[in-house]
């Protein structure tokens, strides 16, 4: 590469962008805008006319923001849309129909056309057929575009700089066309003997429609498709999917019909976008999977954003970091969306034990953008629908926000789906709760949650996490938390959860509100592991690996804290294996390095844990129901892997554990966890729907119709909230009086307070209506 000039300079005289899609063309459009006194040029390496896609899909609100970059070249575009509302989906024999969905298509080419046109009238300049071998022809270009698509030949030469992360997918699916018309967006599902297929279909002009058809590589692999021909596979989907298309053929626009034209989906992602003059914009800096239909969105979006922060920039570069740091965020969260979208679809057969209304509702719901409310908001009989059929499941003769749905383990029955969260509170003294737990779970529990689980009670004084941790390994402490336990059962409706564990590697350490997971300054007292691995290197101390004693003696800690737990009169008894601790080791691959018969391969690793599940399970009363915390994820290289998961909660399973609550990471201080609104959901769906076990989703939940979504699409049967509850005990009062749900339990000495909150609710609600 050349020398970089211009860098400062107000005015940019020459801006080259490589690729003439979507990104490229919009990008060009943009700058030429902006600066009519630039030399904006583009270099495609395909004719004016080729394309390798059919339909490209926008939703309303993504043409709203092209109007405000481009008037000119929106209402081109918008001319020629297609337009719909609807979503099908067809399942078992069955059609579930979901309106208000707001999308419209157009065939990809005349999108190029339409772009071209409106790039042509304002003077930019084009180049088709050109391949571009290096970039010294543009030595004295202020900016370089690489809007080189999914394959970026600029991204793979500075890659170094870009250090893109790309992931290949677990499916094949193969895009064609055809001359039958869907009248709604269609999703189709067909079982083989092999496996599941799917259709992603939708119209995109009076006389054509987009077709992609979409299956897992074993199953695409085990139909011989990986050895069939373009025509071939077009053959075998026509059969496959006959009753969809009426007689129609389904055509491809490869230039040949030998070879496959089968494609794994790359998720792309950089940790880069630019270098010197030189920024990616679209495919070449990320990719959405196309299951939710945002990749051309995207890529347009990001070239308005890339205009807007450097085409008058003083400082290009900072113009640069400016727009990676505002498209980047945009980019995680829409991945995140097509991520959970995404491998929903790779995933079909987890959910196709479900009727077909609730796998309609989780395929709409799949991405987690879209939850309870705003498919309220585009189809409310669809909702309705919805909620009274899982009324009618329940044996509920009126529908009710899924939320408000009753439970039942064993001999155990909750009012709604709500849990408050385990959240350590660092104030008992001597392990024994005091005033502050009676106030803090009392409170809770009379805000309305259906089960209440207590702070991780250790099983013994040197497996707490710290010395304000509560425990429950004597008398003393299990008259004070009998003192809770009668309260909680005495003033509300919900149902109390005893969690017990022990700290291990990270016991010994300071309060929460200190330096957490730091040792004592003083008074430190030993801690054992799995092995003996710190937590932190070079400030934790080093565990001793528990010897075969130390096992036996820790399992008959947490029998004799199960049997205390029972005398104090718990419903219910959680077992933590999860976040790193001394349970936790033994499971994760990072913090077990044991060679012996609790080291090694899973069935090894969770040896120890099972024994302390069936020690304590023997114990507890057969009525109550048991759960388990795990980390489903280490977030970290080389951790537990799903198969180990899945693996693990089947044996939980098959030794009478009724839940599972899915939590993850918190093994090891290097861990990078993927954050993000209900980010352990995906968690939960994966044991509740392979492993058939109830689960507790937990992370980040945080509304309402968070909890309804979650419920309703069959991810989990409980949703376990934290920091709302520290925040607002009455959390779930509020939320039924918000949802108009009048049963909600309330205490009867607060029924003044819940007719006064709904009158008012009801009042904002016509004034906002009468607006």
């Amino acid at each position: 590469m050349g020398a970089i000039v211009g860098f400062r300079r107000k005015v940019m005289k020459r801006i080259v962008c490589l690729g003439g899609g979507p990104a490229g063309l919009y990008a060009a459009i943009a700058f030429k805008k902006a600066l009519p006194g630039a030399s904006v040029e583009v270099f495609e390496r395909n004719r004016p006319d080729d394309t390798f896609g059919w339909g490209v899909v926008f939703s309303d609100r993504t043409m709203q923001g092209f109007r405000a970059t481009d008037p000119e070249s929106h209402d081109a575009i918008v001319g020629s849309f297609y337009h719909w509302d609807d979503i099908d989906v067809h399942f078992r024999g069955e059609r579930v129909r979901s309106g208000g969905h707001g999308f419209c298509g157009i065939s990809r080419k005349l999108l190029l056309n339409k772009l071209q046109e409106r790039a042509a009238a304002l003077g930019v300049k084009h180049t088709f057929q050109h391949e571009i071998e290096d970039l010294a022809p543009f030595a004295d270009a202020d900016l370089i575009v690489a809007a080189d698509g999914v394959n970026s030949r600029t991204r793979k030469r500075f890659a170094a700089v870009f250090e893109p992360d790309i992931d290949v997918r677990k499916c094949r699916y193969i895009w064609l066309g055809t001359k039958q018309r869907f009248p709604a967006f269609t999703f189709a599902f067909e079982h083989t003997e092999h496996g599941w297929f799917q259709i992603h279909a939708y119209q995109f002009s009076d006389d054509l429609s987009t077709v992609i058809v979409e299956t897992r590589e074993e199953t695409w692999r085990a139909h011989g498709l990986d050895r069939a021909s373009t025509q071939q596979s077009i053959e075998f989907c026509e059969q496959l999917f006959g009753r969809y298309l009426d007689g129609h053929a389904l055509m491809s626009n490869a230039n040949h019909l030998r070879g496959s034209a089968w494609l794994n989906f790359n998720r792309v992602l950089c940790k880069r976008w630019h270098t010197d003059n030189i920024v990616l914009i679209g495919d070449a800096a990320h990719t959405a999977h196309f299951s939710i239909g945002s990749g051309t969105k995207l890529a347009m979006e990001d070239a308005a954003s890339l205009v807007k922060h450097v085409a008058h920039a003083t400082d290009v570069q900072a113009g640069l970091e400016s727009y990676q740091a505002e498209r980047s965020l945009e980019a995680l969260k829409l991945q995140s969306a097509a991520r959970n979208r995404m491998e929903w679809f790779e995933n079909v057969a987890r959910y196709v034990h479900l009727e077909p209304l609730q796998f309609a509702y989780s395929l709409l719901t799949g991405s987690q953008r879209i939850g309870h409310d705003n498919l309220r908001l585009r189809d409310r009989q669809f909702v309705d629908v919805v909620e009274r059929d899982l009324a009618r499941r329940f044996g509920l003769s009126e529908p009710r926000p899924p939320m408000f749905l009753p439970f039942k383990l064993r001999g155990m029955e909750l009012i709604n789906r709500v849990v408050v969260s385990p959240m350590a509170q660092y104030l008992a003294v001597q392990g024994v709760p005091g005033d502050w737990h009676l106030m803090h779970y009392g409170s809770r529990a009379a805000g309305g949650a259906g089960l209440v689980v207590t702070e991780m009670t250790c099983v013994s004084d040197k497996g707490r996490i710290s010395p304000g941790c509560t425990g429950l390994w004597n008398e003393a402490q299990r008259d004070a938390w009998k003192r809770i336990v009668d309260f909680v059962h005495t003033h509300s409706a919900a149902k109390f959860c005893l969690q017990l564990g022990h700290s291990g590697r990270k016991g010994s350490t300071q309060l929460g509100w200190e330096r957490a997971d730091h040792p004592l300054p003083e008074g430190n007292w030993d801690v054992i592991s799995a092995s003996a691995l710190p937590y932190l290197e070079g400030i934790s101390q080093t565990p001793r690996a528990m010897t075969l004693q130390d096992i036996e003696e820790v399992t008959q800690q947490f029998v004799r804290a199960a049997q205390l737990g029972a005398q104090a009169g718990f419903d219910m008894l959680e077992l933590h294996m999860a976040h790193g601790y001394l349970l936790a080791s033994f499971l994760s691959p990072l913090t077990n390095r044991r060679t012996d018969e609790f080291g090694g391969d899973i069935q090894n690793r969770m040896r120890f844990p099972l024994q302390v599940f069936e020690a304590t399970r023997a114990v507890w009363p057969a009525d109550k129901p048991m759960s388990v915390r795990v980390s489903a994820s280490d977030w970290a290289e080389g951790g537990l892997s799903e198969q180990d998961l899945v693996t693990f909660a089947r044996a939980l399973r098959a030794a009478g554990a009724d839940l599972i609550d899915v939590s993850s990471g918190q093994t090891v201080p290097w861990q990078k966890p993927v954050y993000g609104r209900m980010y352990q959901t995906p968690f939960s769906d994966l044991l509740r729907n392979c492993v058939d076990i109830a689960t507790i989703a937990v992370g980040n939940i945080y509304e309402a119709d968070h909890v309804n979504s979650i419920i309703a699409a069959g991810r989990a049967d409980l949703c376990a909230l934290a920091r709302p509850h520290l925040a607002d005990p009455s959390w779930t009062l509020h939320a039924a009086a918000a949802q108009n749900f009048s049963e909600q339990h309330w205490p009867k000495a607060y029924l003044s307070g819940k007719s006064q909150l709904e009158r008012n609710l009801a009042r904002a609600a016509q004034m906002i209506g009468a607006v």
